[in-house]
């Protein structure tokens, strides 16, 4: 690493911040997680249908989460739905009758804890079912299941907003502070992964969303600018 590098990284070390953002979707989830490690998801209804209140919200759990254990909230009691292997493959939270409102008001936090696969730079995808019920007793169903657009880390043609997205949690790799070695699996097109590390090298190309670190590794001779990642990368990365 050259010089100049070294040292702006060492000024940057002490800023360093990390945000944690669930993704953008009318049912979100809260994340990123780290590969293998338990992780507690909050998902977030951010409203109803067609100003119904939400009356029922199932979350189907993609294969390779495992442990699943959910919490009650005060939106409903949670009720897991499992295979014939006895697999969790669903979580269902259900408002009693009586709790019901009458129109649109309210955002609602469900919550539930999971093992995540060992599968780091991969997105999962938790399809969910939004029933709502009006005041007069109609019902009311959207499926959030697009895993298309704008939730593809991983797609050259992200960006186009899918029309009804699935909840997407990225999972990260673990790491420690300081230097972390990584071999890329999967082919990384959004390096914004990333944008909690001070620096990312791969070979003598190199990233970082700091600006000034980013000005630097444009100048800096002998250095590419690092725009993805191919699978079978091995990588450096500083946190």
């Amino acid at each position: 690493m050259k010089t100049a590098l070294q040292m702006l990284l060492a000024a940057a070390a002490s800023l360093s911040v990390f945000t944690a953002t669930a993704a953008r979707a009318h049912v979100s989830v809260s994340g990123p997680a780290f590969a293998g490690a338990t992780h507690e998801a909050t998902f977030g209804v951010g409203h109803g249908c067609d100003g119904a209140d939400t009356y029922r919200v199932k979350v189907q759990i993609p294969a390779g989460v495992t442990s699943v254990r959910p919490m009650d909230s005060t939106f409903g009691k949670a009720v897991l739905e499992k295979n014939a292997e006895g697999n969790v493959t669903a979580v269902v939270w259900t408002k009693p009758l009586a709790d019901v409102l009458p129109a649109d008001t309210n955002y609602y936090k469900l919550a539930l804890r999971f093992k995540v696969p060992d599968a780091p730079f991969t997105t999962l995808y938790f399809p969910t079912t939004q029933t709502c019920r009006s005041e007069g007793g109609a019902e009311t169903t959207v499926e959030w299941s697009d895993t298309s657009g704008e939730h593809g880390h991983h797609d050259p043609d992200a960006g186009t907003p899918a029309t009804s997205p699935a909840p997407a949690l990225l999972i990260l790799p673990a790491r420690s502070p300081g230097w972390n070695k990584y071999t890329v699996n999967e082919h990384v097109h959004d390096l914004s992964v990333f944008n909690d590390a001070l620096i990312v090298w791969a070979g003598k190309a190199a990233y970082s969303a700091n600006p000034a670190t980013q000005s630097l590794i444009m100048t800096e001779p002998d250095t590419e600018v690092l725009s993805q990642i191919h699978p079978g990368t091995e990588i450096w990365v500083k946190y």
